[in-house]
Order: structure tokens, then C-alpha cells, then sequence
């Protein structure tokens, strides 16, 4: 049996690389993998706490957060893919398009 001390250095670790990916990069592809990333890592968190506590609530969470970050990558890839075609770039400096 693994500990749960180690389920929880590796969701904090996961975390904080995905919280780099976002601080640090410019590709908004790769601003969008680091917060799954960072969604990943808080769901292993839950998953391991679950069955730490002996409750399937915390799995059945996560569940539904696997769910909705799956809608989150279709609509934000879509919003990027239309993006692209009108401005040719993927730096997120750049993305000022939906200004109006």
C-alpha cells in the first residue's frame, strides 16, 4: 500500500508545473495543457483522499470534473483554432481578437 503522503507530493509537484506552464509560456496550447495539468493533480488529490476516507464521493467528483475539463479543452481549442485562422499566431500576447 502506498502512502497517501506521496499521492499528495506528486498531485502538489503536478500542480506547481502546471502553474509554471501557465506563468511562464506563450503558447496558448501549452497554457491550456498546463491547467488539465493542474486539473489533473487536484483530481488526484480527490481520488486519493477518497480512498483514504473509504468514501466513493470524492471518485464520483472526479468523474464529473474529468467531464467538464473535457468540454473545457473542445471549447477552448475551438475558440483557438478560430482564432489562428484570423491572426496566423498562437502567442497569447497577441490574442487581443475578441476585444470587439
Amino acid at each position: 500500500m502506498i502512502p497517501i503522503k506521496l499521492y499528495l507530493i506528486l498531485s502538489g509537484v503536478l500542480f506547481v508545473i502546471g502553474i509554471g506552464g501557465v506563468l511562464f509560456r506563450k503558447n496558448i496550447i501549452i497554457m491550456l495543457m498546463s491547467i488539465e495539468i493542474m486539473l489533473n493533480a487536484v483530481n488526484l488529490a480527490f481520488v486519493s483522499f477518497s480512498n483514504l476516507l473509504m468514501l466513493p464521493k470524492g471518485q464520483i467528483f472526479v468523474l464529473f470534473s474529468i467531464t467538464v475539463a473535457a468540454a473545457e479543452v473542445v471549447v477552448g481549442l475551438s475558440i483557438i483554432v478560430s482564432i489562428f485562422h484570423k491572426k496566423e499566431s498562437m502567442d497569447a500576447d497577441d490574442m487581443n481578437v475578441l476585444k470587439g
